[in-house]
């Protein structure tokens, strides 16, 4: 249990070296650019099927979807006792998911937790912070597959139960009393000092809110390349969004995988296969990736752009406001009234 414990903190000194960051931020971008090369040869048939403006909208659906995600955990880093503004939450997150990308799930983890502390945010509370937010995003995207589990592929309930299995206990882990205690609990084995603030019903309420906006965006992200297809049938809807929810969360579990790199293509074709052929499936999936990587990508830039204009702006006005302090000596008055000159 101690070497467990102590990954995590370790991670986040090495991703404190900034060459270190750099090397890292160069494999990210070659794992990526890797897995659009990989995929093109397979990806521009479909491309040549589908109109401009579904590949535009699908885009759009998938960096909105991606940008509510951040938005919980942001309310959920606020009711640990960390509020930040919306364009430093944007900065830390889109950044540091592309650590996805590399093989081993607590990569974008420490990357995140380092960020962070970046903006003074104890890593403490960032860690927790992000494995609620994780949680929170596993359990409501099981829940939403489950519930479109009968007007998808049938046969999957059988296939991946076990990751249905996990519902049950992913809701009672995050009844705020319960999720209490075992961020208190995960904090002491870290020697890690107790959180301000513990979760909230009303934060956690919020978190999963933004949560499930984000489902329906990703799922409209496939809907919309499902839809070029098969001509916009209604049940397609329905399809794509629990599909997309259970290849996603069954991918958030085989951590080593980066990005969750062809268990969710796997799980997501078989999911498709009642509203399409079994090649037009295969092409919307890997159209799917694809856009979804290039959202990462372009969200980790706007991120990297936005914090790289904050640092210029903050370092002249925080040398303005730097004015020099004036002694103030006391001295008794004839009234016998201390003055300050």
């Amino acid at each position: 249990m101690g070497s467990v414990s102590g990954l995590l903190p370790r991670a986040t000194r090495v991703l404190g070296d900034p060459r270190l960051r750099i090397g890292l931020l160069i494999v990210v971008l070659g794992c990526c650019g890797y897995g659009l090369y990989a995929e093109w040869p397979q990806v521009v048939p479909a491309l040549g099927r589908l109109r401009w403006y579904a590949l535009a909208l699908s885009l759009v659906a998938a960096m909105t979807g991606t940008t509510c995600q951040m938005l919980a955990w942001r309310t959920i880093l606020a009711d640990l006792g960390s509020p930040i503004p919306v364009r430093t939450a944007g900065r830390i997150s889109f950044v540091a998911q592309l650590g996805k990308y590399v093989p081993g799930g607590v990569w974008a983890v420490a990357a995140q937790v380092e960020l962070g502390h970046d903006y003074r945010i104890p890593r403490p509370r960032s860690l927790a912070a992000v494995l609620v937010s994780l949680i929170v995003t596993l359990g409501s995207g099981l829940a939403i597959a489950l519930v479109t589990l009968p007007f998808v592929e049938p046969g999957l309930a059988r296939h991946y139960w076990w990751v249905l299995a996990v519902v049950p206990l992913v809701g009672f882990a995050l009844c705020p009393p319960v999720l209490g205690r075992l961020l208190r609990r995960g904090l002491a084995l870290m020697r890690s000092q107790p959180l301000p603030a513990w979760p909230s019903w009303r934060g956690m309420g919020r978190a999963l809110g933004w949560n499930l906006a984000g489902w329906l965006l990703l799922g409209t992200q496939v809907w919309l390349l499902v839809a070029d297809m098969d001509g916009g049938r209604r049940a397609s809807a329905v399809v794509a969004l629990g599909g997309y929810a259970l290849a996603f969360s069954a991918g958030m579990l085989l951590v080593v995988v980066p990005s969750g790199i062809g268990a969710r293509e796997v799980i997501l074709a078989l999911a498709l296969t009642p509203v399409l052929p079994h090649g037009a499936a295969i092409a919307v999936v890997l159209t799917t990736r694809g856009i979804s990587t290039l959202s990462d990508v372009a969200l980790g830039a706007v991120g990297t752009v936005a914090g790289r204009r904050r640092l210029a702006r903050a370092t002249p006005a925080s040398l303005d406001t730097q004015q020099p302090t004036v002694p103030t000596v006391s001295v008794l008055s004839p009234a016998g009234r201390a003055d300050e000159v």
